[in-house]
């Protein structure tokens, strides 16, 4: 440097400065926009992991909620057979007793009859509550999986962007970014359900 306004910059000093102007070319833009790209990707694979695991959770209660519908639809169903037994013994106790005895083993057989149809539309009404359970459970598992399967691929996405930056191949690039993009439309299936 002299002392007449002349200034000689060292290649080290342009390097610095290259590196704070971001490059020339298309160089620096790539990085920034690879940068910008998984950034937000990253975001967006951490919300739809939360998703996946909040429905994989769901499915894991739904389903037991079913379990313990079929549990209580057995007991049910083990009470009307308990009560089949007994309109049973008092149709035979009806058959074999003398007729003054008759009316009061078809009484308890009338009343047998009847507590096995509120104890049957009680059973029925828990296998149809199961029967929803393991439905929900198995649309929430559908769509965990739809979750897993965008997060994978926003991974995928994310990996591409590495490489991409390491061997500045704009082909890695647009993969990263078609990547990124199914990524998005497999989320996109997820949150509507499909």
């Amino acid at each position: 440097m002299s002392g007449h306004g002349f200034h000689v910059h060292g290649p080290h000093d342009h390097e610095l400065e290259h590196a704070q102007q971001g490059g020339h070319g298309s160089q620096g833009s790539m990085t920034n926009q690879i940068a910008l790209f998984t950034a937000i990707i990253a975001t967006i694979g951490a919300l739809f992991g939360y998703m996946g695991g909040a429905t994989q959770a769901n499915a894991g209660l739904y389903k037991n909620n079913a379990a313990i519908k079929k549990t209580e639809a057995s007991n049910q169903w083990n009470y009307f057979q308990s009560k089949s037994t007994k309109q049973s013994l008092a149709e035979l106790a009806r058959d074999l007793a003398p007729d003054d005895k008759k009316p009061l083993y078809q009484a308890k057989m009338d009343r047998y009859e009847k507590e096995k149809t509120d104890i049957k539309a009680v059973a029925d009404k828990l296998e149809l509550d199961a029967t929803a359970w393991d439905k929900q459970s198995d649309e929430q598992m559908h769509q965990h999986h739809r979750w897993a399967q965008s997060t994978t691929v926003l991974q995928v996405s994310i990996a591409l962007a590495a490489i991409a930056l390491l061997t500045k191949k704009k082909w890695v690039e647009y993969a990263m970014f078609v990547a990124g993009g199914v990524g998005l439309l497999v989320g996109g299936l997820a949150a509507l359900h499909i």
